[in-house]
């Protein structure tokens, strides 16, 4: 039996991979502190998180086999009717109108949101890290801005770094291969690098590296979308 609290209810498409949901949940609920909106725990949203074990999607080919564990996680949160749904992950947004289709809880879309932000903060040229696929389906390139993607042999050194960062094999050695390639192409004229998988937000949390998070950018329109349901209740 589903049984869903009074308020917002948010659903949350997580172990992809689960430290990348970690921050995400924990930097969620530190902004809506900040904001001075919480005065009891009533105040904060249902949080449903279904951390599924679905596989990395780092590879040039993505099979309907591959993405079913996400499609079933996605089908298990719309059984909570959930008001929306936020996936911590950064690939599978490339299948997010496929997916939307077969769901009644709209799934915020990280393409937008990050688009937004672009253009909100004048960005020019960029770094894009990324799985191989998200980078040559070119999922954060848009018009008007210069892109910078990384050689095929780098792309296969980042995706190494993500699959070994999820098993926790030597983290900061991961840390150190994905710093040298972005200070690489930030030298050849990129203003920042866009850490276009979960993985690399959390790798590169606490680096000095102009990057743009896609993690923070998930969180503000978490948080954006919230209020703007709370203010219909």
């Amino acid at each position: 039996m589903v049984v869903v609290f009074g308020g917002v209810c948010i659903g949350v498409l997580g172990g992809i991979g689960p430290e990348a949901t970690g921050i995400f949940y924990r930097q969620f609920i530190e902004k809506l502190q900040n904001k001075g909106i919480i005065r009891k725990n009533c105040d904060f949203p249902q949080i449903i998180i279904n951390s599924v074990p679905a596989p990395e999607l780092i590879y040039d080919t993505i099979t309907d086999e591959d993405i079913q564990p996400y499609h079933d996680g996605l089908q298990e949160l719309d059984s909570f009717n959930a008001d929306f749904i936020v996936m911590v992950c950064n690939t599978i947004h490339l299948f997010h109108k496929e997916l939307q289709s077969k769901l009644n809880s709209p799934i915020l879309d990280l393409r937008e949101e990050l688009k937004r932000i672009l253009i909100q903060k004048d960005i020019e040229s960029v770094l894009i890290l990324g799985t191989p696929l998200t980078i040559k389906r070119e999922l954060y390139k848009f018009e008007g801005i210069q892109c910078y993607t990384p050689t095929e042999e780098e792309m296969s050194m980042l995706s190494d770094a993500i699959f070994s960062f999820n098993r926790g094999i030597n983290k900061d050695e991961q840390v150190k291969k994905v710093s040298v390639i972005c200070r690489k192409y930030l030298d050849q004229g990129a203003q920042k690098v866009i850490l276009g998988c979960t993985e690399f937000a959390a790798m590169l949390e606490n680096t000095e590296l102009p990057t743009i998070n896609t993690i923070d950018v998930l969180v503000d329109a978490t948080v954006n979308k919230f209020l703007e349901k709370k203010k219909f209740l």
